[in-house]
């Protein structure tokens, strides 16, 4: 038996590693990790710098294939060495890419909407502060100043309603673009808490976090990023959410002109 301890692990560009682990192989990259256990695996090469990882594949086929770059030359002939060692001779044909499994850890869309939403009214929020203390001291009359100040907490509130709208508006958006022009497929309880597996169209068993003590929930994806995935809502939910959009922008839209005249009036301009 091969020593699998002797067997390098693979440092690549960026955050990339490749390592040997329990008779399977994971590929660590920005944002997930596939797990490719020993019979998807054809053979692994290693050329210069670089190491391949040949899927196995059905008669006919083309075979899939995942790859690190920048690693040690050394080590590369070193691990493909061993590895292909390790492989377990094939007894049937297999589709490797149906054995992959690959866990997500990167931020979906909606997700990443929400932070940079966050940092938009975060900066907003400053704004509307900052304006309303440089406009304080320009104010005329005894009334301009509280004016101005009753300005800025009603501009604040603004940039609280507005973010609530668009926090519920932009998933409720993204969702409705998955349901039209995605796919949407059952996910599985994995063996990990709060973690569901989906089948994408490529056959790649993939991974993602969820909340749920449901044994089955539907996923929604979308085909050209299979890792951006969500969960639908349920009707009544979706209702709930419009409210809140709608009600939340159209705050905005009241408050807004008066917020605005209040600062000019009180500044008499």
């Amino acid at each position: 038996m091969s020593n699998t301890s002797a067997i390098p692990i693979l440092q690549g560009r960026g955050s990339s590693v490749l390592r040997w682990e329990l008779d399977e192989l994971v590929l660590e990259r920005t944002g997930e990790r596939l797990t490719v256990p020993a019979r998807a695996i054809a053979r692994v090469h290693a050329e210069t710098r670089s190491v391949t990882i040949e899927l196995r594949a059905l008669a006919g086929a083309t075979p899939a294939a995942h790859r690190i770059d920048d690693v040690s030359a050394a080590a590369a002939v070193a691990f493909a060495d061993a590895v292909n060692a390790l492989l377990p001779a094939p007894a049937e044909e297999v589709d490797g890419g149906t054995l992959v499994v690959v866990h997500t850890f990167a931020r979906t869309w909606v997700q990443r909407f929400r932070r940079g939403l966050a940092w938009f009214s975060l900066g907003f929020l400053a704004a509307v502060i900052a304006l309303s203390a440089v406009l304080v001291d320009d104010a005329d009359g005894p009334d301009g100043p509280g004016r101005i100040v009753l300005g800025g907490i009603f501009g604040c509130l603004i940039v609280l309603l507005f973010w609530l709208g668009m926090f519920f508006g932009g998933s409720l958006f993204h969702e409705r673009r998955l349901r039209r022009n995605g796919m949407t497929v059952i996910a599985v309880q994995a063996d990990r808490p709060w973690t569901y597996s989906y089948t994408d169209s490529t056959g790649t068993t993939r991974l993602f976090k969820h909340v749920s003590a449901q044994p089955w929930v539907p996923a929604s994806y979308d085909p050209r990023k299979p890792s951006d995935v969500l969960v639908p809502r349920n009707p009544f939910q979706r209702i709930l959410d419009h409210v809140v959009t709608w009600l939340s922008l159209f705050g905005v839209l009241i408050l807004a002109p008066l917020v605005i005249w209040g600062f000019v009036h009180a500044l008499r301009v």
